[in-house]
């Protein structure tokens, strides 16, 4: 009989995340843009301020345009020149093809008239670009609203020279909303999109918000070690408004699907062509293959969600060193910090 092949393997249980658990969040705006100049120039008027709400088309700003309608008269006194370089150029084109006809001048001036000719056309057709592009300069010196919104930063004050796409406000789009917290990594690998969660708000005391998971950061916060999580309420109301604080409370069962997750090293992670995969050592301490989903990848581990039950015993290391049906002696880690479950 051969003799067992020891590898490393844990029983593994689902993720536990402890209903009740709550985490602060904010309401913000699921859409934030900077507002900003497209040209450069001196603020000389700004009309909105810090919480004010504004409508799309709104002016919030104004640059000083003395420069920018200089360059616009400039521009059409360039276009006014090449109109009239274009008719001069028309008109003796046509008396040389007239004479061309008749034989009383070369082929040799025909083609320099008719080179003069399409020379002036071609500056004609630059210098209207030109007088379009200063047009739209001028235009640019009015900063409107492109939604409606409200107004959450000054960036830049009256008289201050700003250049191109500087922010000189930030907007928060009126409509959708969203709930962001920050969860630790104990939470966030029982968190997926879809997950449901319930959402209260100290200034809206005895109300509770249904919410489910729209979006969970993909990498953490260098600094606080935390995902982002934003939720979307199912129902907010007009009395939800932004800036708001807010306590989250996710479900026990906080992922879509079965319910459950599981947290494994990627050491464990097999692939069957491009299905991931892994081993567990059945009764008898035998191996089989088990397919599964993997709901997120992150540094150290997988969380799978579907294709794995509680104590399943997963090989954790060497798993291209072993087949299936192979009989096997399961050892548990020797450092199992090393393998977090």
């Amino acid at each position: 009989m051969q003799e067992a092949k020891p590898v490393v393997a844990r029983a593994v249980q689902a993720d536990r995340h402890v209903a009740g658990d709550s985490l602060p969040a904010q309401v913000q705006a699921r859409y934030s843009t900077p507002l900003s100049f497209r040209v450069g120039g001196k603020i000389i008027e700004r009309r909105v301020r810090i919480g004010d709400t504004v409508k799309a088309g709104q002016t919030v700003a104004l640059l000083d345009p003395t420069d920018l309608q200089d360059n616009l008269v400039n521009a059409r006194a360039q276009l006014d020149a090449a109109e009239h370089r274009l008719v001069f150029a028309r008109q003796q084109l046509d008396r040389d093809e007239a004479q061309a006809r008749a034989n009383l001048i070369s082929n040799a001036q025909l083609e320099q008239t008719q080179d003069a000719y399409a020379s002036a056309l071609a500056q004609r057709t630059s210098a209207l670009a030109q007088m379009a592009l200063a047009t739209d300069h001028l235009r640019y010196a009015t900063l409107a609203a492109d939604h409606d919104g409200v107004i959450t930063s000054e960036d830049a004050d009256t008289g201050q020279n700003v250049q191109a796409t500087q922010a000189v406000y930030h907007l928060d789009w009126t409509g959708d909303i969203d709930i962001a917290c920050d969860a630790p990594e104990a939470t966030v690998n029982a968190l997926a999109v879809g997950s449901k969660a319930h959402v209260t708000l100290p200034a809206l005391p005895g109300r509770t918000f249904d919410a489910s998971v729209r979006e969970v950061s993909a990498a953490a916060d260098p600094e606080s070690r935390t995902w982002r999580v934003k939720l979307t309420l199912t129902s907010p109301g007009p009395e939800v408004r932004l800036g708001m604080t807010a306590n989250v409370t996710f479900d026990a069962a906080g992922n879509a699907g079965n319910g459950q997750s599981y947290t494994l090293p990627v050491t464990a992670l097999f692939h069957r062509g491009e299905q991931p995969a892994v081993w567990v050592a059945r009764k008898g301490d035998t191996l089989e293959l088990h397919p599964v989903t993997i709901a997120r990848y992150d540094e150290r581990t997988v969380s799978v969600s579907s294709g794995l039950h509680d104590g399943d015993r997963v090989v954790l290391q060497g798993v291209h060193a072993v087949s299936a049906g192979e009989h096997v002696q399961v050892v548990p880690p020797l450092y199992p910090e090393d393998f977090p479950s």
